[in-house]
C-alpha cells in the first residue's frame, strides 16, 4: 500500500485543497479546478500511485543515476561525482545519505541556505496566488522589490530579468543607448578588466576578460577592450586611447571567478573620477558579491564610490532565478520596447526575493557575513601558516573568500575541492590556484570552525 509520504510527493497541494478555503474572494474557477484535481486523485488506483512514487525514488537512488544523467545532459560542466538530493540550512545530503557542509551555496547564491522557512512560505503562498503573468500587466511583488532595491542603494530605477548574464547584458545595452543618445557616440567602447567574469551570453562573454572563455566563439561582439584590474596607469591610458568613444567602464568590485581579487579603493576612486570627466557610465557587476555577501549590502560600498549602473542576481533570489539591473535617473534611457524579458520580474521570483531581502535585514545577516568572514579568514590564515609549502595567502570580503595556493605547489584548487568533498565539505575553485569559500549568509560560528577543521584535514591529506 502506498504511504502518505509517497502520495504527498506526487501532489502535495491536493491535500491542501481539502482544507476549507480561507480567502473569501477566491474565484470559483479555482475551486472548480481544485475539486476536479481531488476527484482525479481519488480515482487513481493504489497501484498507479505506487508506481509513480516509486519511480521518483528509483530515479534518485539508482546506482547508475550519474551515468543516465551524463547520457542525456550536455557536457557543459565538469561535475564532481556526487548526486545531491536535499538540503537544510548550511548542509546538504547526497543520494547515499552522506552529509556535507555546503560552502558553495549554489556558487554564492543560496543566501539563506537550504529549505529556509521564509523561502518555503513565500514559495508556497505565491505559487498558490499568481506565479506568472508577463510584463504586459502590473503586479505588486515586482514594484515592491524595485522599491526595496532603490531605497537600499544609489539607484533610481530597476529592470528585472532571470540571471546575472541577462542583467549584465541589459547594462551593456543601456550603456550603448546612453552613448548614442546622450553622448553622440557612433561606435561606443566599454572597458572591462582582465580576469573579469560577466556572463556566458555572446556580449557578456566578450565583456569577460578571460581568453579561455572566448575560444571557438569568434567573431565576438565588437566594442570591448580590456585593462588590468587595480592598475591606475593602465586605466588612464585606456581612457585616453578611447577619448570620444568611451561609453562605460564595467568592473566587479571583487573579482569572484577571476580568483577572489578585491578591488582597490584608490583605483575605484580614479575610475569614478574618469567616468565623471568623460561622462562615461560606471557599471558595477554585483552579481556575485551583492546582497550582503561582501559584508555590506552592495560590494561598491566597500570601495567608497557609487556606480551609475549596477547589476544583481545570484543571492537576490536565494536560489530562485532572478536578475536585476539598476541605474540612476541620469542614465535611465530605456523606453518601451528597448529591452524585455518574458519571465523577468515575475510575481513568483519577486515574492521570494522580497522574503530573502526581508529575512536578511531582520536576522542581521550582513553583520553575520562580516563576523563569520573574519572568523573564516583568520582560521584559513592559521592553516596557511602551518602549510606554507602549499598555501600562499587568504583574501576576500565578508563571506566570499579565497585560499590562494602556492604557484610552486603541485596542488591545484580542484584537488583541494575533491579532498574537501571526501571529508564532507563542499568548496568551489576560482581559477586553477584559488579555492573559494561562499557559504550561506546564515552560517554559524560552529559551522565555520567545522569547515576549518575539514580544510586542515584536506590539506594534510596531501602530506601523507
Amino acid at each position: 500500500m502506498t504511504s502518505l509520504r509517497h502520495v504527498i510527493k506526487i501532489d502535495p497541494w491536493i491535500f491542501d485543497s481539502l482544507i476549507p478555503l480561507q480567502k473569501p474572494r477566491e474565484h470559483s474557477y479555482i475551486i472548480h479546478n481544485k475539486i476536479n484535481s481531488i476527484i482525479t486523485f481519488l480515482s487513481m488506483s493504489p497501484t498507479t500511485l505506487e508506481v509513480q512514487s516509486q519511480a521518483q525514488v528509483d530515479a534518485i537512488s539508482a546506482p547508475d543515476a550519474i551515468a543516465e544523467f551524463n547520457q542525456y545532459v550536455m557536457s557543459t560542466y565538469a561535475r564532481f561525482p556526487i548526486a545531491l538530493e536535499r538540503g537544510e540550512g548550511c548542509r546538504v545530503w547526497d543520494s547515499t545519505g552522506k552529509e556535507y557542509l555546503d560552502f558553495v551555496a549554489g556558487i554564492a547564491t543560496c543566501t539563506l541556505g537550504h529549505a529556509h522557512p521564509a523561502m518555503v512560505k513565500a514559495v508556497t503562498e505565491q505559487i498558490q496566488t499568481l506565479h506568472h503573468a508577463s510584463n504586459l500587466f502590473y503586479f505588486a511583488p515586482q514594484g515592491q522589490l524595485a522599491k526595496w532595491l532603490v531605497q537600499n542603494s544609489c539607484a533610481d530605477k530597476a529592470f528585472f530579468c532571470n540571471s546575472g548574464a541577462e542583467a549584465n547584458e541589459g547594462a551593456i545595452k543601456l550603456a550603448r543607448k546612453y552613448a548614442h543618445t546622450k553622448l553622440g557616440i557612433d561606435e561606443p567602447v566599454i572597458l572591462t578588466a582582465n580576469a573579469s567574469f560577466h556572463g556566458r551570453t555572446l556580449a557578456t562573454v566578450t565583456a569577460t576578460g578571460q581568453p579561455k572563455y572566448h575560444k571557438n566563439f569568434a567573431p565576438l561582439v565588437a566594442g570591448f577592450d580590456y585593462i588590468p584590474y587595480n592598475d591606475i596607469a593602465a586605466l588612464e591610458a585606456a581612457v585616453k586611447k578611447y577619448e570620444g568613444r568611451l561609453a562605460a567602464i564595467m568592473l566587479e568590485p571583487l573579482q569572484g571567478e577571476g580568483g577572489v581579487n578585491p578591488g582597490d579603493r584608490a583605483y575605484f576612486a580614479r575610475v569614478r573620477e574618469l567616468c565623471d570627466e568623460t561622462k562615461a557610465l560606471l557599471i558595477i557587476d554585483e552579481v556575485q558579491v551583492g546582497m550582503g555577501r561582501s559584508g555590506m549590502l552592495w560590494g561598491y560600498e566597500n570601495l567608497g564610490i557609487q556606480p551609475d549602473v549596477f547589476t544583481s542576481a545570484k543571492g537576490l533570489g536565494g536560489g530562485i532565478p532572478i536578475g536585476a539591473m539598476m541605474c540612476k535617473s541620469t542614465c535611465d534611457v530605456f523606453e518601451a520596447g528597448d529591452h524585455a524579458s518574458t519571465f523577468g520580474g515575475n510575481p513568483f521570483a519577486c515574492a521570494v526575493a522580497l522574503a530573502v531581502s526581508g529575512t536578511m535585514v531582520k536576522d542581521n545577516l550582513i553583520a553575520n557575513a562580516r563576523e563569520r568572514g573574519q572568523q573564516l579568514r583568520t582560521g584559513l590564515q592559521a592553516i596557511c601558516d602551518r602549510y606554507p609549502q602549499h598555501l600562499a595567502s587568504v583574501r576576500g570580503w565578508g563571506l566570499i573568500d579565497g585560499l590562494v595556493l602556492q604557484e610552486s605547489s603541485n596542488i591545484q584548487a580542484r584537488d583541494v575541492v575533491a579532498s574537501g568533498i571526501e571529508h564532507g565539505l563542499l568548496l568551489v575553485p576560482a581559477g586553477v590556484k584559488v579555492v573559494r569559500f561562499v557559504p550561506p549568509l546564515t552560517v554559524s560560528a560552529a559551522e565555520i570552525d567545522q569547515a576549518l577543521a575539514i580544510v586542515e584535514q584536506a590539506i594534510a591529506a596531501f602530506e601523507a
